[in-house]
This record gives structure tokens, C-alpha cells and sequence, in this order.
């Protein structure tokens, strides 16, 4: 419900996809759409599998259309492209702990009704992905790792500049100094 922050998240993700990708999910997203199948709709009713279970297998018994069983092959591409990503959120974690502290928890084991973890809601989001779409994208995380970079670096990265920072670092130290005390201005991530 808060605009302009989902606003930022996304932007800061899509910000690190190429234009192919980009492309593949504006067409999967509107070819799903005018199906009547709501991608977002599944998406977090997906990540209701872990936050709330029992509401989950109620909305899958009621509406099955609306959350397509996946083939196994698919949830193990999609369970190593999470345990990717999760890696590199544990080591952004551990390097900037401020920042971190403000972020969702990392771990599917934290959720709560209340809270989703970022790999439940990176799970939740993949499973939506078609075939093509995941294929992409599990080809970027791959590109990722064989360089040795970080995503989610560079995701929150592209996220504290658009709240005006100049980069992690400099966020860290500020968000960091505003908790112990000594606020210098605006430190909002």
C-alpha cells in the first residue's frame, strides 16, 4: 500500500535485466492478463504458502486455475536460482548490516502472517515466470555468478540512490550514524 516504495524496489530490480528480459515480462504479463489469469494475484498467493498455509490451500482447493501446478523439472531450476540469490542476500547482509536491519528478512524459515522473507517472496515471484521468462532469468543469475557479482548488491545498489545516496556505502555509514544517535538529514532506505 505504500506507492512510492514498491515503486523503488521494482525500479532498482528491473534497472539490472536487460532489454529482453524486459520485454519478455511486459508480453508474459499482458498475454496472461487478457487470459484472465492475474500474475500478481498468484504470485502472492504463492508466497501464502509459507506465510499462511492454511489460507493457501483453501485459495488453491477453491480457484486451481488460478495457481497452475508446476512441473518438478521447473521447481528445481527455480530452487537453485533461490539459493543463488539467497547467497548473495546473506553476504549483502553481512556487509552492510545497517541496511540490512531495514530490508526484509532472508530466510523462508522467518516468515510470519505478517512478514514475508525475500526468498519466499523471490520464490513466490519466479513460480509466475513462463518458461521462456524463467529461462532468461536463470541464464542472468548464472551470468551473475560466473563474474563474481553480486544482484543483490547491485539491486539495493540502484534502490539508496533513488532515495538519494550515493551508493551502499554511503547509505550504510549514514543509516548507520542516524541509529546510534547522530542524524545527519534524511536517512531513509
Amino acid at each position: 500500500n505504500d506507492w512510492f516504495t514498491f515503486s523503488i524496489m521494482r525500479k532498482s530490480q528491473y534497472m539490472t535485466w536487460g532489454r529482453q528480459m524486459l520485454m519478455q515480462y511486459l508480453y508474459d504479463f499482458y498475454r496472461e492478463y487478457h487470459r484472465g489469469h492475474n500474475l500478481i494475484e498468484e504470485k502472492y498467493g504463492r508466497m501464502m504458502e509459507s506465510t499462511a498455509p492454511e489460507k493457501y490451500e483453501e485459495l488453491r482447493k477453491n480457484f486451481p486455475e488460478r495457481f497452475p501446478e508446476l512441473p518438478e523439472e521447473k521447481k528445481a531450476i527455480i530452487e537453485q536460482i533461490v539459493k543463488l540469490q539467497v547467497g548473495w542476500m546473506e553476504e549483502f547482509a553481512a556487509n552492510y548490516p545497517e541496511l540490512s536491519y531495514n530490508a526484509r528478512r532472508i530466510h523462508t524459515s522467518e516468515d510470519t502472517p505478517e512478514e514475508t522473507s525475500y526468498e519466499t517472496y523471490l520464490r513466490g515471484e519466479l513460480m509466475t515466470y513462463s518458461d521462456k521468462m524463467l529461462e532468461l532469468y536463470g541464464r542472468y543469475v548464472v551470468e551473475y555468478a560466473r563474474e563474481g557479482r553480486n544482484l543483490a548488491k547491485e539491486i539495493m545498489n540502484n534502490n539508496v540512490k533513488m532515495y538519494g545516496y550515493a551508493d551502499v556505502d554511503d547509505a550504510e555509514e549514514k543509516v548507520g550514524r542516524s541509529a546510534a544517535g547522530g542524524k545527519t538529514g534524511n536517512e531513509q532506505v
